[in-house]
């Protein structure tokens, strides 16, 4: 009987298929039983188990029972939907029944995972697939709707992984969008000297391919620009982009560069942001020579013109016929439409401050390893010299690892390029002055290919290693041979005891976390961010690019930390989603959409404002109003069946006939009927 006190329909054949998954069902549930059990349920035509359901030979077990027993309803008990839903659709579907009349069971994680007890697991498992006969009775053969595709893609960031997906689509000929929120693309790859471990030129490798974006046909390269609006779908995104004034003009600018040293303050004044405040920029400034778009920026904060407006605009008369300045320019709004999206924001330091243990901001010669990078850049403030706040070139130099990762207090996970980078940034500086350098480890991580090698050569150079977390950095001297030093405490857990290190100069090698706007930009484009704040990926292993927004994808550090080539290896793998996107034409939406009964809905507009998708409106305002709903921007999340307070809101494989049946199902297994 069905809530509604009818019989099951006549004609309603069910197969269920119970999977042991190896041993991770089967060790804790008698899927035998299970089996068992179903075969005695009502409709239910035949039941099998199977070491693997998910296999090829699993899946034709379904197709031709579907055949040979005429089944017009299926249920698996087996593992996530999430993970072999689509699987056994298709199984269906090759069977010859539409693959909306299939549900799935989930035993492993919700009971052979969680459940120690082989007797309860086993019980559970049958009350589950009894709750899962009774609801697929119910259910309805389902269509999909096909949405049109179109071929232009927005990538947001442009550092390495924005540059090198926005090249491989554009080289693949599509269309590409490619905004950047600083006055250039290259992201924190720009700021390097080297990589780890081949101790190539950051540059000669960047260089080249940020060349390469402003000079392709088929790239769009908005720099200073800010993703503000994001409106449609998978397909057919709507998106709003605001572009800052530079108040130089890119399309009249020559690079020639007469402005910055025709700038009324004849010394650099103000802290380079590109530098970390090592060292100094005029109001008008390029951020950094090999910067792409080569066109000088002005900084209304520190411009007198913006200030006081009584500048003499010494930088507007050297740019002369050119007219490349303008200092009325306002912020441009473009309006793009793109099929897909790629996010590649990247990632931001750990500020070390939150440590103060460490001295940083409190000791000049406390440096981050970013502020290292730069120092030890051939285009950096000192010229390639690792010269101290003080004047001094160090003689012993400390290096501290895991600053802000593997921490409890701050952050937990391994930031994955510290341990490596810290090797790096040792060889140089004993390479640029000679300097006793000390390195103070946890554990030391080097699984790539070429990183243990690049370790053992770092031991061969001389670099000192102990094993221990660093306690404190301070200035007290206990004894003459610390005096002018910065002491490091640390217990030596290799030795068994607690040293103290004096040295010149400390660099503290800090982790990567997620940007500090992630949480915005995730709401604008209705992605999800894991517990870290990482952007997440649909799934770790088996989609580690796609997003749970269709057409929304990931690639480099925003999804986590990785070094270079990891980050180069996701771009592309992006950019090949896309492409594989775009070059279907067409998707196939999931059809368990909301929709309205618009007879019963008085369109009170409770709905509007919860759906997180934007996919309600109100309409027939010239004659009885009600909501309808997109199903194109629909994501099936139940917010509004749920809100609705007429339940003029209903959704597709989620019917009430069908829940409560569900619920029929679990009562009667533990009233024992």
């Amino acid at each position: 009987m069905s809530e509604r006190g009818q019989k099951l329909p006549s004609d309603v054949r069910v197969g269920v298929y119970v999977c042991h998954c190896g041993v991770n069902i089967a060790a804790v549930v008698d899927v035998r039983q299970v089996a068992q059990l179903a075969r005695g349920l009502p409709g239910v035509v035949v039941a099998r188990d199977y070491n693997y359901m998910c296999s090829d030979p699993g899946q034709e077990l379904i197709r031709q029972d579907i055949r040979d027993y005429a089944l017009n309803r299926i249920v698996v008990a087996s593992c996530s939907p999430h993970l072999h839903e689509e699987t056994f659709r298709h199984a269906a579907a090759a069977g010859g029944l539409n693959p909306y009349l299939v549900h799935m069971v989930n035993i492993r994680e919700h009971v052979s995972w969680v459940h120690p007890d082989r007797e309860r697991a086993t019980e559970k498992a049958c009350e589950l697939v009894r709750a899962a006969v009774r609801r697929v009775v119910w259910h309805e053969p389902l269509e999909q709707a096909r949405v049109s595709i179109h071929p232009d893609v927005l990538v947001v960031g442009g550092g390495i992984a924005g540059i090198h997906a926005a090249l491989t689509l554009a080289n693949a000929g599509k269309r590409v969008y490619l905004v950047e929120r600083q006055p250039s693309i290259g992201g924190h790859m720009a700021m390097f000297d080297k990589t780890f471990p081949t101790l190539d030129c950051a540059a000669c490798i960047l260089t080249p391919k940020m060349s390469a974006v402003q000079a392709h046909p088929n790239i769009t390269l908005w720099t200073l620009a800010e993703v503000t609006r994001v409106e449609g779908y998978v397909g057919n995104y709507e998106v709003e982009i605001t572009r800052w004034p530079r108040y130089v003009r890119e399309d009249l600018c020559s690079g020639c560069l007469k402005c910055i040293e025709a700038c009324v303050y004849k010394d650099a004044r103000f802290p380079d942001e590109f530098n970390l405040g090592l060292s100094k920029r005029k109001p008008i400034y390029l951020p950094f020579p090999q910067a792409v778009p080569q066109v000088p920026v002005i900084d209304p904060a520190t411009c007198i013109q913006f200030k006081s407006g009584k500048c003499k605009k010494t930088c507007v008369e050297a740019c002369g016929e050119r007219g490349a300045i303008d200092l009325q320019a306002v912020p441009k709004v473009e309006r793009v439409r793109v099929g897909s999206v790629i996010l590649a924001t990247g990632f931001q330091t750990f500020d070390p401050r939150r440590m103060p243990e460490y001295g940083y901001g409190i000791y000049p010669n406390v440096y981050t390893s970013l502020e290292v990078e730069r120092l030890v850049n051939a285009s950096g403030p000192t010229g390639g010299e690792i010269v101290l706040r003080d004047g001094r070139r160090p003689q012993s130099v400390g290096i501290i690892h895991c600053v802000g990762s593997r921490d409890r207090r701050h952050n937990p996970w391994c930031s994955r390029v510290c341990c490596m980078y810290s090797l790096k940034l040792a060889h140089l500086i004993r390479e640029r002055t000679g300097a006793e350098v000390f390195n103070f480890y946890i554990d030391m991580r080097t699984p790539g290919k070429g990183f243990e090698e690049f370790y053992q050569r770092l031991l061969e150079e001389g670099v000192h290693f102990i094993r221990g977390r660093v306690a404190g950095v301070s200035d007290w001297a206990l004894d003459p041979s610390e005096e002018g030093k910065l002491v490091l405490r640390v217990e030596d857990t290799l030795l068994g005891i607690v040293r103290r290190i004096p040295v010149d100069m400390v660099v503290l090698a800090v982790g990567l976390e997620p940007r500090s706007d992630a949480e915005e930009l995730r709401r604008l484009f209705r992605v999800s961010c894991s517990a870290e704040g990482f952007f997440l990926e649909r799934h770790p292993k088996l989609a580690p690019v796609s997003t749970f927004a269709e057409g929304v994808f990931v690639a480099g550090c925003c999804q986590g930390p990785k070094d270079i080539p990891d980050t180069v290896a996701q771009a592309g793998a992006a950019a090949a989603e896309a492409l594989a996107l775009i070059d279907r034409g067409s998707i196939e939406q999931e059809p368990n959409t909301a929709y309205v009964l618009a007879d019963h809905c008085s369109a009170c507009r409770t709905c509007v404002s919860l759906c997180p998708y934007s996919a309600i409106s109100i309409v027939g305002g010239d004659g009885r109003p009600h909501a309808e709903i997109n199903p194109a921007l629909c994501k099936g999340c139940g917010t509004c069946v749920a809100a609705c307070p007429s339940g003029s809101i209903r959704q597709h494989l989620f019917e009430d006939e069908q829940i409560v049946a569900e619920i029929e199902g679990i009562l009667a297994g533990v009233a024992g009927g």
